[in-house]
């Protein structure tokens, strides 16, 4: 190739602005085809002729615009005008030439559009003008060059990582394995991803590959090592007898290469396997979605799930976009149009740093960097053809030096990371998407921009993020530029020089020394903290993880039961104490529900003064791969500085998108009302029955009868028969299930020996209490035929299932007698009213439970000591307000006996609740929000305003004890 790949694009950019305007196939068509293939280094005359005459079918001569014989028949069209038709055309255009002239490929344009249609493999390529040099790889057979094929983006990133997938896995099986291995393939990616992004020329690692290396792969690994080390060492450095086509190669740097790796080994079908690889084109791969694709290569069960696990983009432009990004575009709009105030506004985004704490392959780094660099491609447009007012073809003729012009760079981003492998995919991760960004600048000015050699890296650091003080992570103590509204102060040696400037530097002010009593500036070395750290239970928490737990969180009581993911949230309100530093994490959404609020947030609220800024509520954290992986989560923003507005997501729907809203104060479970935080109590804070569990047997399973089993006792001795109670948990309440247990805490001897089953279970329940390692069981192994805990009321009761779906609008609760024994899956309330049920069953009670209760998964864990025993009844209820509930209670009772064949699930399926049933619910809310005030609720938001206030009222003693002995502490 006479030509390099990046010359091409650059004359492809230029072309693209050059022709942008032209419309007239008669006035422009010769002219603008001389110009394309100019594009390419070949001269129109030498290759083919314009209006070359054909006989058509119908015996009339036709006129070919352009016909380079045997290679391609091109037919131009004014602007606008149908290149189907055009098509046809040139197809009847082809019947009358010889077959040694036929063209393998038809292209149509009408200056704006291209369509290029390969006769031979029945494809088509289409894009338009702008996008030119993205297509040019489709003109190879052009330059001598076979094209490679477009392959869609998120197929491309799937495709690309299963390739890795085999070569990790071939050098695995030969031996070649661990911290080299990862290193290896980090390498191989980045050559690959070069050689299809002007980096390295056009197949120039796959030339090198297929025309130096043996077929049977004996020598691979050794010329691979050679070209690492060229790649190593500057052109000035490289011996004078190095191979020619190895001397071709760039001097890349940045510690990509540098250091030494064990030699590999292939054989020949290895060698096929990485040829296949350079056959893709990885100009599609996304940096940002192909990192984790990489990682999960590496783990065959994570493999079958590919592209299960990133975090897709628009999950993290939740993050960033409240966080800095849309305040920043919003400052760009209000300064544009001061010349001086923008240039200030440039150097404040190139000081700013940013840190993921739990970066895995880098993802919300480089989408953090990427949306960056295209806001300071804004910036840079702005000055030149707004206030410097130069044309855009001016521009791209200039000879500005765009590379110096930029001033963001990725060394002002940082990341830790716990794996090796992923933490190494970051750093080339980086190195790529700022590659690409270049080729963006390099596409609107027509001018390259050189990416190598590699001379700053985001700093990516391996280890133990909880174990790591994340400001010693970055040994520069002072930003290099820092800037407020109306000037730039240089504080170092500032990393752009200032004389390649002359085109910004007009009437700009640069101060030659810091002034603190012009600028604020935070004391933490990062300006914004993000990520996405892991989600992982007490239950999943590996003995490492939990004293990582135990050294965050210093030995504060209760922290046992706290998510793995609440340690970034301490380390993160340590280190941005008295500085302007903000935050935003993604979470399990159990750190905004339950037992976890009151721990974690009153350590955060009342020890670091944190305040939340934004937050998303609940929704499913998934992404776009096809076999995603959901996970309920919430997106907190949080800062050691108050604002005075914030802004709430609400989600509808957890799968669909939020709607924003602006609020005085976002408290710990996530919604609009003042910092208070629920805390497990004992007995209720109003004056109601007490709830508890139902009864436990703890009998291995013994206790616990089916239907069969029931009479299969029952036919042994029918006075059994009385011993057999329905046994309901929250599945059986719920479905209608039936379910039975043995019931002998008033069974006489005799009723046990006469029945052999019975005695059977008894002394079974009573050999695995006596076998069991805990003193309380084996004491229990005394009373075998009691249950362990017996709660069983003895009149009427309320029964509440302790999980229940939140696709339901109520969770059902129902009257149950004492016949029927509840198991300790079911709340009891003894000795409920008619009242207490309809206000437990109301709209206000379920808000409550949607703000404060714990969820497993997304559905409704009721807490007794946590919701129940918090819940705020309504204040003055009078006696009109306790009969309007009771008839309404009534009515919900009686429409669900109108349903005898139907279970509460069917009946409270938010797909499937009859009408009549919502009525009667409808009827029920409204008179349960009159009995709290006479001003009806114009939303769920609202009761929660309201509930919390009360709730406040309520326990304003509590409080203020506790913060007496909080202050003492």
């Amino acid at each position: 190739m006479s030509i390099s790949w990046n010359d091409i694009k650059q004359k492809a950019v230029r072309f693209s602005k050059e022709w942008e305007n032209t419309t007239s196939e008669e006035a422009d068509a010769k002219s603008f085809l001389d110009a394309f293939f100019d594009v390419f280094g070949i001269s129109r005359k030498k290759i083919g002729t314009f209006e070359h005459k054909v006989k058509k079918l119908s015996n009339t001569d036709g006129y070919i615009d352009l016909l380079w014989k045997g290679v391609i028949l091109v037919e131009m069209k004014s602007r606008g005008k149908d290149l189907n038709k055009a098509f046809e055309q040139a197809k009847e255009y082809t019947q009358g030439l010889s077959n040694y002239d036929l063209p393998k490929f038809i292209l149509v344009c009408d200056f704006h559009i291209f369509k290029l249609y390969d006769t031979e493999n029945q494809t088509t390529s289409e894009f338009t003008l702008p996008e030119l040099d993205k297509y040019v790889e489709e003109f190879g057979f052009i330059i001598g060059v076979e094209n490679k094929a477009h392959i869609v983006e998120e197929q491309a990133n799937i495709e690309a990582a299963l390739l890795m997938g085999n070569l990790h896995d071939s050098l695995k099986e030969v031996g070649y394995k661990g911290h080299d291995l990862e290193v290896y393939l980090v390498r191989l990616l980045f050559c690959l991803f070069a050689e299809d992004t002007t980096i390295f020329n056009l197949r120039q690692f796959q030339d090198y590959i297929e025309q130096r290396t043996n077929e049977d792969g004996s020598d691979l690994a050794a010329k691979i090592h050679e070209l690492f080390e060229v790649l190593n060492t500057p052109v000035s450095k490289r011996l004078s007898n190095i191979d020619q086509q190895l001397n071709e190669f760039p001097y890349v740097n940045g510690s990509v290469f540098e250091e030494r790796l064990g030699l590999a080994s292939f054989d020949r079908k290895m060698r096929e396997n990485l040829i296949g690889a350079c056959k893709l084109n990885w100009s599609f791969i996304s940096p940002e979605i192909f990192g984790s694709m990489f990682q999960s290569v590496m783990n065959p069960k994570e493999r079958r799930n590919l592209g299960a696990h990133y975090t897709s983009e628009t999950n993290i432009l939740r993050v960033i976009k409240p966080l800095f990004l849309d305040e920043l575009w919003k400052e760009f709009q209000n300064v544009k149009s001061s010349k001086n105030k923008l240039q200030v506004f440039h150097y404040k985004i190139a000081s700013l740093k940013f840190l993921d704490p739990a970066c895995g392959c880098g993802n919300f780094l480089i989408i953090t960097y990427r949306e960056l660099r295209l806001l300071e491609l804004e910036i840079i447009q702005t000055l030149l053809f707004t206030h410097q007012k130069l044309r855009r073809d001016v521009a791209v003729e200039a000879n500005i030096n765009i590379g110096q012009i930029v001033k963001l760079n990725f060394n002002q981003f940082y990341g830790i990371e716990y794996e090796e492998f992923p933490a190494k995919i970051a750093e080339i991760a980086m190195y790529l998407i700022d590659h690409q960004m270049n080729m963006l600048l390099q596409k609107e000015f027509g001018q390259y921009v050189a990416s190598i050699p590699l001379k700053k890296a985001a700093k990516i650091i391996n280890g133990n993020a909880l174990r790591i003080d994340w400001n010693n992570i970055d040994n520069d103590s002072s930003y290099d530029i820092i800037a407020n509204t109306t000037n730039i102060y240089k504080v170092s040696e500032p990393t752009v020089h200032y004389e390649t400037l002359n085109i910004f530097t007009n009437n700009l002010k640069i101060n030659p020394s810091y002034n603190e009593q012009n600028i604020t500036m935070s004391k933490s070395k990062f300006d914004y903290i993000i990520g996405n750290p892991p989600f992982i239970g007490k239950k999943e928490q590996k003995p490492e993880q939990k004293k990582d737990l135990e050294l965050v969180f210093k030995g504060i009581k209760g922290t046992g039961v706290l998510d793995y993911v609440t340690c970034w949230y301490l380390k993160a309100a340590q280190i941005i104490q008295n500085t302007n530093t903000k935050v935003a994490f993604v979470s399990t959404n159990s750190i905004s529900q339950g037992e976890q609020v009151g721990i974690l947030w009153n350590i955060l609220f009342n020890f670091y003064n944190i305040k939340i800024h934004f937050a998303y509520q609940t929704f499913d954290w998934s992404n776009e791969a096809k076999a995603n992986a959901g996970v309920h989560c919430v997106i907190v923003g949080f800062a050691n500085f108050d604002i005075p507005t914030k802004s709430l997501f609400e989600f509808e729907n957890i799968n669909g998108e939020p709607v924003e809203k602006k609020v005085g104060n976002v408290n710990p479970y996530l919604v609009e009302g003042k910092d208070i935080f629920i805390e497990g109590r004992r007995t209720p804070i109003c004056n109601v029955p007490e709830i508890n569990y139902g009864s436990f047997a703890l009998d291995d399973g013994n206790y616990t009868i089916s239907e069969s089993e029931k009479n299969e006792i029952i036919s042994l001795n029918k006075k059994s028969k009385k011993l057999l109670k329905p046994f309901l948990g929250g599945r059986e309440l719920l479905h209608a299930e039936s379910r039975y247990c043995l019931w002998l805490s008033d069974a006489k001897p005799e009723d046990i020996i006469e029945n052999a089953l019975i005695k059977t279970k008894v002394e079974a329940v009573r050999k695995w209490r006596s076998n069991s390692n805990r003193g309380n069981t084996k004491k229990l192994a005394d009373t075998p035929t009691l249950f362990a805990e017996i709660r069983q009321p003895k009149s009427n009761y309320l029964a509440f299932p302790t999980l229940s779906s939140e696709k339901r609008k109520y969770i059902p609760i129902a009257f149950l007698n004492p016949n029927i024994i509840a198991s300790n899956q079911l709340y009891v309330v003894p000795n409920a009213t008619l009242k207490d049920f309809g206000v437990l069953t109301s709209s206000m009670h379920m808000c409550w439970i949607k703000s404060v209760c714990g969820k497993l998964e997304s559905r409704y864990r009721y807490s007794s000591s946590i919701v129940y025993n918090n819940f705020p009844w309504p204040e003055n209820i009078n006696e009109k307000h306790i009969k309007s509930i009771e008839k309404a209670a009534q009515k919900v009772l009686d429409v669900r006996n109108d349903f005898p064949n139907n279970s509460l699930a069917d009946l409270y399926d938010i797909a499937a609740m009859p009408p009549s049933l919502i009525k009667a619910h409808q009827e029920l809310d409204k008179a349960v929000d009159l009995a709290y005030r006479p001003q009806a609720f114009t939303s769920d938001a609202k009761r929660m305003e309201f509930l919390f206030e009360l709730y406040e009222k309520f326990t304003a003693d509590l409080f203020t004890k506790e913060k007496v002995k909080k202050s003492k502490r």
